[in-house]
């Protein structure tokens, strides 16, 4: 009988062909994912290879997808990952820190634990090799150019370095790094994500240059250091991404400056206004699903607890994966405090909450 890697390393679209054939009334998946979990192509999914701890609070997940993964994702990307806690997934969103690799088995994101995040603590302290994932496609504008531009300027502060870690990795394997910048904002040494494996880059290349700022000792990173650290930057391609405060104060910079252009920012999380509604019984239309919630459960997650599988991307109302069909109810946008009620209009569920009954073409 053939081994397991032998058989993962078949046509996929083959093999479901072939067994459909025999399985039916019943999807060959339904079958084929008793032998492993990871081969069905009714939804995505990963294996936890091996959790690699980088900080005292921060760890790589090294994750083998199954099915239906393609490696062609870019630089900079990130993707969805559900992990099932007490009965219930939970989704987030996270960088892919690997650079992309048609030849490769694996993919990484690297995760640090927040003291208000409930998944990134789980999945950095708890997630154990073996565990299987959900996952969901790269996305993501926050990309690494193709041909790279000949000056790049990172700016990135704390977790942050996890989408640039994959570019700059990108650019390391091809071996023709252009000239880089990075400026690494961390409150101390120890904190800092891939410390080594940065400093190391800096001494294979002479065109890469790293700039470590310790937040905690020498204080935050003022942006007018850049005339004398980098004279030139208003002309290079920059990329930033980081704590909210940190990419505001970028944008306004680089607008002042006339070259907003230049500037690509990518946001972990989206400021939201605190709830004024009332939350509602909200009905899932072609599911015939139903639940009630308070004003401060979006309507994403409303679908989620009531088991609906609902579409998402980012989770912070940037790439619109999540917009459905209202069909009739009142709801409310947490960042503008915007009200929805056209019959027919289309609304982006991570983003608002209900005021009253709300129903959802889904």
């Amino acid at each position: 009988m053939p081994s397991i890697d032998a058989l993962e390393r078949l046509d996929w679209h083959r093999v479901r062909g072939l067994a459909s054939r025999l399985t039916t009334p019943l999807h060959p998946d339904d079958y084929l994912s008793m032998i492993n979990p990871l081969w069905t192509a009714r939804e995505l999914r990963g294996r936890i290879e091996e959790v690699v701890p980088e900080t005292e609070d921060a760890a790589t997940l090294v994750i083998r997808p199954g099915w239906g993964w393609s490696f062609k994702h870019q630089a900079g990307q990130y993707v969805g990952i559900g992990v099932e806690v007490d009965g219930r997934f939970h989704w987030r969103s996270y960088s892919l820190s690997s650079p992309p690799q048609l030849d490769r088995r694996t993919i990484t994101i690297t995760v640090r634990a927040m003291p208000e995040g409930f998944l990134s603590d789980h999945l950095v302290r708890q997630l154990k090799p073996g565990a299987i994932v959900r996952l969901a496609a790269p996305t993501g504008d926050f990309v690494l150019p193709n041909p790279p531009p000949a000056r790049m300027l990172f700016l990135v502060g704390g977790s942050g370095i996890t989408p640039v870690m994959a570019m700059l990795r990108t650019l390391d394997r091809r071996g023709t790094m252009p000239d880089v910048l990075l400026v690494y904002s961390s409150p101390t040494e120890d904190r800092m994500i891939f410390r080594e494996e940065l400093r190391g880059m800096a001494e294979r290349h002479e065109s890469f240059r790293l700039y470590e700022q310790h937040t905690d000792s020498q204080g935050m990173f003022e942006l007018s250091e850049l005339d004398r650290l980098c004279p030139d930057w208003r002309e290079r391609g920059t990329w930033a991404c980081g704590p909210a405060p940190m990419l505001d104060a970028a944008e306004e910079h680089w607008e002042q400056a006339g070259v907003r252009e230049q500037l690509h920012l990518e946001r972990f999380s989206l400021a939201l206004g605190d709830s004024t509604s009332e939350g509602g019984v909200i009905t899932f239309l072609n599911s015939g699903k139903k639940i009630e919630v308070d004003g401060a459960t979006t309507l994403l997650e409303a679908g989620e607890q009531a088991g609906v599988g609902m579409p998402y991307g980012c989770r912070m109302g940037i790439c619109h994966t999540c917009t459905l069909t209202l069909t009739a109810g009142r709801i409310k946008d947490l960042r503008n405090g915007e009200e929805f009620h056209e019959p027919n209009e289309q609304v982006q569920t991570c983003v608002t909450t209900a005021c009253g009954d709300v129903v959802l073409n889904i």
